[in-house]
Protein backbone atom coordinates (compact mmCIF):
# COMPACT_ATOMS: atom_id res chain seq x y z
CA UNK A 1 0.00 0.00 0.00
CA UNK A 2 1.18 3.49 -0.85
CA UNK A 3 0.14 6.83 0.58
CA UNK A 4 -1.30 9.23 -1.98
CA UNK A 5 -0.76 12.85 -0.91
CA UNK A 6 -2.90 15.51 -2.55
CA UNK A 7 -2.23 19.23 -2.56
CA UNK A 8 -4.20 22.41 -3.40
CA UNK A 9 -6.92 21.79 -6.02
CA UNK A 10 -6.24 18.03 -6.03
CA UNK A 11 -6.93 17.98 -2.29
CA UNK A 12 -10.14 19.93 -2.81
CA UNK A 13 -11.25 17.59 -5.60
CA UNK A 14 -11.16 14.50 -3.37
CA UNK A 15 -11.89 16.26 -0.10
CA UNK A 16 -8.82 14.83 1.63
CA UNK A 17 -5.10 15.44 1.80
CA UNK A 18 -4.08 11.80 1.80
CA UNK A 19 -5.33 8.27 1.35
CA UNK A 20 -3.79 4.81 1.38
CA UNK A 21 -4.17 2.92 -1.88
CA UNK A 22 -2.64 -0.12 -3.52
CA UNK A 23 -1.20 -0.44 -6.99
CA UNK A 24 1.98 -1.70 -8.64
CA UNK A 25 2.77 1.63 -10.34
CA UNK A 26 2.26 5.34 -9.77
CA UNK A 27 -0.45 5.29 -12.46
CA UNK A 28 -2.27 2.41 -10.74
CA UNK A 29 -2.29 4.29 -7.43
CA UNK A 30 -3.69 7.37 -9.15
CA UNK A 31 -6.26 5.25 -11.01
CA UNK A 32 -7.44 3.86 -7.67
CA UNK A 33 -7.97 7.43 -6.46
CA UNK A 34 -9.95 8.24 -9.60
CA UNK A 35 -12.44 5.53 -8.58
CA UNK A 36 -13.27 7.39 -5.35
CA UNK A 37 -15.83 10.19 -4.89
CA UNK A 38 -14.46 13.33 -6.57
CA UNK A 39 -12.28 11.27 -8.89
CA UNK A 40 -13.77 12.88 -11.98
CA UNK A 41 -12.62 16.31 -10.76
CA UNK A 42 -9.15 14.95 -10.04
CA UNK A 43 -9.05 13.46 -13.55
CA UNK A 44 -9.65 16.94 -15.00
CA UNK A 45 -6.69 18.34 -13.03
CA UNK A 46 -4.15 15.58 -13.66
CA UNK A 47 -2.91 16.79 -17.07
CA UNK A 48 -1.60 19.96 -15.40
CA UNK A 49 -0.16 18.27 -12.29
CA UNK A 50 3.31 17.11 -11.39
CA UNK A 51 3.46 13.65 -9.84
CA UNK A 52 6.21 12.74 -7.39
CA UNK A 53 7.24 9.46 -5.83
CA UNK A 54 9.07 9.85 -2.53
CA UNK A 55 9.90 13.47 -3.29
CA UNK A 56 11.07 13.11 -6.89
CA UNK A 57 9.22 13.70 -10.16
CA UNK A 58 8.79 10.33 -11.91
CA UNK A 59 7.09 8.80 -14.96
CA UNK A 60 3.66 7.33 -14.25
CA UNK A 61 4.86 3.79 -15.03
CA UNK A 62 7.34 3.86 -12.10
CA UNK A 63 6.95 0.93 -9.70
CA UNK A 64 5.50 1.64 -6.26
CA UNK A 65 6.41 -0.33 -3.16
CA UNK A 66 4.88 -0.67 0.29
CA UNK A 67 5.31 2.52 2.28
CA UNK A 68 6.02 4.72 -0.75
CA UNK A 69 4.46 8.16 -1.04
CA UNK A 70 2.89 9.36 -4.30
CA UNK A 71 2.20 13.10 -4.38
CA UNK A 72 -0.03 14.99 -6.83
CA UNK A 73 0.93 18.67 -7.09
CA UNK A 74 -1.22 20.99 -9.18
CA UNK A 75 0.45 24.09 -10.60
CA UNK A 76 0.75 26.99 -8.21
CA UNK A 77 -0.77 30.27 -9.26
CA UNK A 78 -0.63 33.70 -7.79
CA UNK A 79 1.52 36.72 -7.93
CA UNK A 80 1.10 40.29 -7.27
Amino acid sequence: MATLRLFAAARAALGTGSMTLSGPTVQAVIDAALDTPGGERLAELLPTCTVWLNGEAVPLDTAVGAGDEVAVLPPVSGGG
